[in-house]
């Protein structure tokens, strides 16, 4: 019997060879080096949304409070 599996699907096989692949190309030290820089890049990534979501809600409510006064910038 073939399991046949949609494509984009990883299974536990896939995710131990991809995981000994990344053990065998970096190495046991920088591993932990790479998910820290990745985990700050996540952190700044989700820091820059929210700082453009608080200004696009700044400007929804300015123009919200009086849509005939024209904009000063």
């Amino acid at each position: 019997m073939t399991l046949v599996y949609p494509l984009g699907v990883i299974g536990p096989w896939e995710i131990v060879i991809i995981a000994l692949v990344i053990l065998l190309l970096f190495g046991g030290k920088k591993i932990p080096e790479l998910m820290k820089g990745l985990g700050k890049g996540v952190k700044s990534f989700k820091e820059g949304m929210n700082e453009v979501e608080k200004e696009l809600d700044d400007v929804k409510k300015e123009v919200e409070s009086d849509p005939t006064k024209p904009k000063e910038r």
